[in-house]
């Protein structure tokens, strides 16, 4: 039976929260707790502590590619007990989620089939002053390769969880895009196992929402797992991101590379002159988890006053039998040297400051597979960037 917790409570090591989806199991949280220290709470719209507006159904469409080979598309019961494989909500919001939905969208890909084409899972926003929550389980059987694509659009306050069950020797690429108006509200609690020998690249884009919080877990299962996280973002006026993630070797002889890059701007004569972004990276190294191989690191760029980025991250060993550990996180304005050599060659100011800053999120655009979706980021970075020039002109 499950007794109420606060989110201090004591545990061992951060891979070992309490879990629950029932949202009475956890209280409602404060700018004092650890775990949500850097999120404007008042500005969550009740997601935190149940008094948001009315929920309505969400609005969720999965489209599969026209040479899809081997899957299925399932609407479950949450009590189903394919449902939770992955893990448990370790907050609030997400046991809100949870428990305000009451049932799962199940998407398997069938054991050894190939599919390199994305399925494309988008859940629209329920409006203004609509509330939505959600539940998605994405599987990989036994040697199963896929691909998928999963948007956010639109405008409302949305809370969902996110399972990733990857079977033994199964490759799954995720990009997650949340391309909202800015007038959005989402919290995401997204978990992840890896059987042996699977692979998840796991990529985040982070543009639109007025709040974003995105809380990715990974555990390896079984050794031969390999794990990649990815992301970038960009913060403009008033708007506020977070990725908080942890990556829990559990067993031995599991790899993981973790790389966040985000940008903020913000414009000091708008109503909303700040731009706040925050970034925790947790990996933990099990006492059994020989022969790990990890790094971690988080990159930011700030563009104007205003904005500020808080960038942790955290690295807990338990063996000294790996392969290799480390992690490193950066909050610096332009390279003034490449800057300087840019405009040295005739390069314009403006010109030369876009290039920079494409060039700093290309390392990480570069990494996703499909081009569509990589153009498309390019492009949103560009927009971005244009939207600052402008107002330097102005």
């Amino acid at each position: 039976m499950s007794t109420t917790v606060k989110n201090a409570t004591v545990h061992n090591t951060k891979g070992d929260l309490f879990t629950s989806f029932d949202v009475n199991d956890f209280e409602v949280p404060h700018g004092k707790d650890e775990v949500w220290q850097f999120v404007p709470l008042r500005r969550l719209r009740g997601l935190h502590d149940g008094t948001f507006a009315p929920a309505t159904a969400p609005i969720i469409s999965i489209d599969l590619p026209t040479n899809a080979v081997g899957i299925t598309t399932e609407t479950i019961d949450k009590n189903d007990p394919r449902v939770g494989r992955a893990g448990q909500a370790v907050d609030r919001t997400s046991a809100q989620a949870f428990t305000s939905t009451d049932f799962a969208h199940l998407v398997t890909f069938k054991a050894n089939t190939s599919n390199t084409e994305p399925v494309e899972i988008t859940t629209f926003g329920a409006g203004l002053d609509g509330t939505s929550f959600a539940h998605i389980i994405i599987e990989t059987e036994t040697g199963a390769e896929a691909v998928v694509d999963l948007r956010y659009k639109g405008i409302g306050t949305h809370a969902d969880n996110i399972e990733f069950v990857l079977g033994d020797n199964s490759k799954l690429t995720v990009i997650v895009d949340a391309s909202w108006d800015d007038e959005a509200v989402h919290l995401s609690g997204q978990t992840a196992i890896l059987g042996r020998d699977a692979t998840l690249r796991h990529s985040t884009a982070v543009f639109g929402g007025d709040v974003v919080r995105i809380v990715p877990r990974v555990k390896f299962t079984a050794p031969g797992g390999d794990a990649e996280m990815l992301g970038v973002y960009f913060a403009d006026d008033g708007q506020f991101f977070e990725q908080r993630l942890l990556v829990d070797h559990a067993v031995p002889n599991c790899r993981s590379n973790v790389l966040y890059k985000g940008a903020l701007q913000a414009d000091p004569q708008s109503d909303k002159p700040e731009a706040r972004t925050a970034w925790v990276g947790d990996v933990l190294i099990r006492s059994n988890a020989q022969g790990t191989d990890t790094y971690e690191a988080n990159r930011n760029l700030v563009l104007t006053e205003g904005a500020r980025a808080d960038a942790v991250p955290n690295l807990e060993i338990e063996t000294g039998e790996i392969a290799g550990a480390g992690h490193a996180a950066t909050v610096g304005r332009f390279d003034d040297e490449q800057e300087f050599y840019l405009r040295s060659r005739g390069i314009p100011p403006e010109e030369a400051r876009r290039l920079i800053v494409r060039g700093f999120f290309s390392e990480v655009i570069g990494r996703i597979p499909v081009a569509n979706i990589r153009d498309e980021l390019e492009n949103r970075v560009a927009a971005e960037l244009e939207t600052l020039t402008t107002r330097k002109n102005n």
